[in-house]
């Protein structure tokens, strides 16, 4: 896990390096991205990399209905968050930071989606929680965060309210908390990953990321 929490270190510095220096960084973290579909732990997860696309997968809305994920990252620059569910205290906590920042994140030409293992009925419940007013999404089964390489096995006293949580779909993972920043091309312009639950992006840190993005 070492290299990578150096590589998500750098991702604040890397903009102001050259072209060709940041696409070497690149060449070299996707020689290092091995990525397993469920880790035995937070800690061992192997994710997509900066310069890496999204991956063709589908999200669910609250309504059910089946979305592609390309296609909203196609509608304008967009941040990405994975969180493990309405249940998690710091998970709430940070929806509801970065909404207070959405207007400002908006104004900057972004949209702002949350993607968790919660079913499209848990999803309402964390909407009308916290007023939000960016979309989540269901990943139930947690294929699309696999496809992110975020996946680890969930401590067993977690699978009963896991599966609870995802309508029966999730018999025991948990996805690392992330936040991604796509541009138009569905390619990572950015990422933020900490298999430390307590410690998440903060919304003014964000801010100052998609500044320098920009």
């Amino acid at each position: 896990m070492l290299w990578k929490q150096k590589i998500v270190l750098i991702c604040c510095a890397v903009m102001q390096l050259s072209q060709q220096t940041l696409l070497t960084l690149v060449a070299v973290a996707a020689t290092l991205n091995f990525k397993a579909q469920i880790a035995e732990t937070a800690n061992d997860i192997s994710p997509l990399l900066i310069g890496e696309n999204a991956p063709d997968v589908e999200v669910k809305d609250i309504n059910g209905k089946a979305t592609s994920l390309k296609t909203i990252l196609t509608e304008k620059p967009t941040i990405v968050m994975f969180y493990r569910g309405g249940w998690c205290p710091f998970c709430n906590a940070h929806l509801a930071e970065l909404q207070e920042a959405e207007k400002e994140i908006n104004a900057m030409g972004y949209q702002m989606v949350a993607i968790s293992p919660d079913s499209p009925e848990k999803l309402k419940e964390s909407l009308g929680k916290h007023k939000l007013s960016y979309k989540l999404y269901s990943d139930a089964d947690l294929k699309v965060a696999q496809a992110f390489g975020i996946v680890f096995k969930a401590p067993d006293q977690y699978k009963p309210m896991l599966l609870e949580a995802s309508g029966k779909a999730n018999e025991g993972m948990l996805p690392v908390p992330s936040v991604f920043v796509f541009n138009t091309t569905g390619s990572i312009d950015f990422e933020y990953i900490n298999p430390n639950v307590k410690t998440r992006l903060s919304a003014a840190m964000l801010l100052a990321v998609l500044k320098t993005l920009k």
